[in-house]
């Protein structure tokens, strides 16, 4: 009996898994080569009757080759068989461990095959690496499916200064939009010192943002109302069609940020300047002089008042007379003191006999009432013209004349009680009246 001899091909060489290629984005997945076309032969099958040869010599070599045939081909089919095996297991485990994945990193979305176990995994195999500030979903660590969508958005850092007020924080938002969107700001009206189309890079951006408030300005009786998103309340005046003239200004400071829903009034200031002039009182200074009875105070310098000039600022607020603001204060002319000389010599006793008598009247006889007085020839001098030998033997120092008007009238009391009215032979008289 003939037996049929299988088809067989060459098997293929063993694939390599680490050294697999990461397909690009868009490609599929293509599983290793399949071993085919191999068949073993069917055991205890039925030998068909093979026709008797006509020479049994002939036969019998020809039988014997067939036989020694068969047995090379099974040989030879055993190990080639165990290979496919072999193969087709490898393969299995290798399609097995191959993930298809999406990744997105910023953005940018590609397809790619993986034998990462998770996440984590993924990122260190291509290269990307994340910090504090970055979001990866799923979060780092949970484990990789075929299909999966795996999205990493970089944090960017952005000084926001929001409304005049500035903090430090980040985003994962590409686009100034996007970023404020985040934040719940409302960009409509809103000023913005960068387009909100910008794209935010990985270095960052500053950004100053003004939201649109409603301030109500008033201004000469009126209420104006405007939705702004000016930087000061100046602006917002101004945006309301409200002028500010000389001394004008607004009842919150001009530089400050309008707040939504404030009240700015508008105040109308005319100025003027008053003059003033007041008198300085002078001091007094008294010293003592010995050479004056107590009691007795002369003047050596009469005193003068000063002058003192200021300025003050007068205002009325709308039409509102104010307190007139002190300016400026100067002393236009300083005062002089008055100086006054106080005695402090005791006064003499009495002179007896003589105190009833009319002084005032020999001094108006006999000088003039000058105590100063001094006659033509120099010799005598003093309200009584004494001469200087007489002033002294009744006790007087010096002149007579330069001493005190109580002083030269004591010497002339002391005279009269030594000689009587005989020293003023003309005006003696004249102490009797």
């Amino acid at each position: 009996m003939s037996r049929t001899q299988p088809e067989t091909h060459e098997s293929p060489a063993p694939y390599d898994v680490h050294s697999a290629p990461t397909l690009a984005y868009g490609e599929t997945y293509r599983p290793a080569r399949r071993v085919t076309g191999v068949v073993l032969p069917r055991q205890g099958a039925a030998k068909a009757p093979v026709p008797a040869p006509a020479d049994g010599r002939a036969a019998r070599r020809r039988r014997a080759r067939d036989a020694a045939r068969g047995d090379g081909s099974l040989r030879r089919l055993v190990p080639r068989a165990l290979v496919v095996a072999f193969l087709a297991g490898g393969t299995t485990a290798f399609v097995a461990k191959d993930k298809a994945v999406e990744l997105t990193v910023d953005g940018a979305p590609r397809t790619l095959h993986t034998f990462a176990d998770d996440v984590t995994g993924l990122l260190a195999e291509e290269g990307v690496q994340v910090g504090a500030h970055d979001v990866i979903v799923p979060a780092p660590g949970t484990p990789l499916t075929s299909g999966e969508e795996v999205t990493v958005r970089y944090g960017r850092p952005v000084l926001l200064t929001l409304d005049g007020h500035r903090r430090q924080l980040w985003t994962t938002a590409e686009t100034v939009a996007g970023a404020l969107r985040g934040l719940g700001v409302r960009i409509e009206g809103a000023y913005l010192s960068a387009p909100a189309s910008r794209r935010i890079g990985r270095e960052g951006l500053a950004l100053d943002v003004r939201t649109e408030r409603v301030v109500t300005v008033m201004a000469d009786g009126r209420a104006r109302t405007v939705r702004t998103n000016a930087a000061t309340v100046g602006e917002a005046v101004e945006e309301a069609g409200v002028t500010l003239r000389g001394q004008d200004t607004t009842s919150v400071p001009a530089t400050g940020f309008p707040r939504d829903g404030q009240t700015v009034t508008v105040l109308r200031i005319t100025g003027s300047q008053e003059v003033r002039e007041d008198p300085v009182p002078f001091a007094v200074r008294r010293t003592e002089d010995p050479s004056l009875h107590r009691g007795t105070e002369v003047v050596a310098q009469a005193g003068a008042p000063g002058l003192r000039r200021t300025t003050y600022a007068l205002r009325t607020v709308n039409g509102v007379r104010q307190k007139p603001r002190l300016l400026r204060t100067e002393v236009v002319r300083e005062p002089r003191p008055q100086l006054v000389r106080v005695g402090t010599r005791p006064r003499p006793e009495p002179v007896r006999g003589a105190d009833h008598l009319h002084w005032q009247a020999l001094a108006a006889c006999e000088s003039g009432g000058r105590p100063d007085a001094v006659d033509p020839s120099g010799t005598y001098g003093g309200l009584y013209q004494l001469d200087t030998p007489t002033w002294h033997s009744v006790g007087g120092e010096g002149r007579p004349q330069d001493a005190t008007p109580g002083e030269q009238t004591y010497r002339a009391k002391k005279l009269y009680a030594r000689s009587g009215p005989n020293p003023w032979p003309h005006c003696g008289a004249r102490l009797q009246s």
